[in-house]
């Protein structure tokens, strides 16, 4: 009996850590070590997927302009005609009162239609020797530009 007492009193008092509490949490430096590292790598990181999204957003407009181009010649090829300044790309989805042959609608919502920055695309009808043309003012909304901000016809 003696020998197990002993034993027992080996493991009592202060000999009777568990290693979880000598290391509870962690210091102040080891944060801020890892808060700069994470910083650092936002800084780093953050403009190059920003210019990624600028280029997908340019490459969406361009698609989608072509798209509606495409629509416009079916329009034409149906109806003999490209839709008036007036009529816009609106023609696309819904008939034109003065239409005799219709066969659409060439697009679903064309009214609704946004560039991939939120404005319409801009319908330029055909004049003269000047064919239609469609095109985005890009992310500015104006004219001219470059970068994101330019034109895309």
């Amino acid at each position: 009996m003696t020998r197990f007492f002993s034993l027992k009193s080996k493991f009592t008092g202060s000999q009777r850590r568990r290693p979880v509490e000598l290391e509870a949490g962690f210091s102040l430096v080891e944060l801020l070590v890892v808060l700069a590292i994470i910083a650092l790598t936002t800084a780093i990181v953050a403009p190059r997927v920003l210019g990624y999204l600028g280029s997908a957003r340019i490459d969406s407009a361009k698609v989608q302009v072509k798209n509606l181009e495409s629509a416009l010649e079916l329009y034409f090829l149906d109806s003999g005609r490209y839709p008036t300044q007036e009529e816009g790309l609106a023609a696309l989805s819904t008939r034109p009162t003065d239409s005799l042959v219709w066969n659409g609608p060439y697009l679903k919502n064309a009214e609704d239609l946004k560039d991939p920055w939120g404005h319409v695309y801009q319908y330029q009808a055909p004049g003269g020797e000047v064919s239609f043309a469609v095109s985005s003012l890009g992310r500015d909304g104006k004219k001219g530009g470059e970068g994101e901000d330019r034109d895309i016809p």
